[in-house]
């Protein structure tokens, strides 16, 4: 990758707990089946929090209100010598529409205990997945106000 043009690409995760539960997404990724949260890439013209919400309802079904910023993470992908930068959020989980298809490549979701999602991270898509969840039952909660949207 050259350095002199460094343009890392800017996703947000839904870090999605109900009842003791993590939401995963099981998906096809350079022809693995892997797990992560409902994430995505941030699109023109939202703001981080609606590109949030976009996501988890695309990936999952699921209607998601985040409350709160878990937290802000930089991580390298090979074999792309891709630099992301993720935003993951926790909030309010509704319920699934069983009447909404899932976004191409979704295998389907699964609701995992924090051990589950333990036991399968040879499993996940990155090591963010794992670091999300565990940062998130370390009680890491940032106010959304940190982040500004002008426009």
């Amino acid at each position: 990758m050259a350095r002199d043009v460094w343009k890392p690409n800017v996703t947000v995760a839904a870090v999605m707990e109900r009842d003791g539960r993590f939401l995963m997404i099981e998906e096809r990724a350079q022809g693995e089946l892997v797990l992560n949260q409902p994430a995505g890439h941030w699109e023109p013209d939202e703001s981080l929090v609606e590109a949030c919400v976009r996501e988890a309802l695309e990936e999952s079904g699921h209607d998601f209100r985040p409350r709160a910023l878990v937290g802000i993470y930089r991580a390298w992908a090979a074999p792309e010598e891709v630099i992301y930068l993720r935003f993951a959020f926790a909030g309010e989980v509704g319920e699934r529409d069983p009447r909404r298809s899932l976004d191409q490549g979704i295998v389907r979701s699964l609701w995992l205990t924090a051990q589950e999602v333990r036991d399968s991270q040879a499993r996940h898509r990155s090591p963010l997945v794992l670091r999300c969840v565990e940062d998130y039952l370390a009680g890491r909660r940032y106010p959304l106000e940190l982040l500004t949207h002008l426009g």
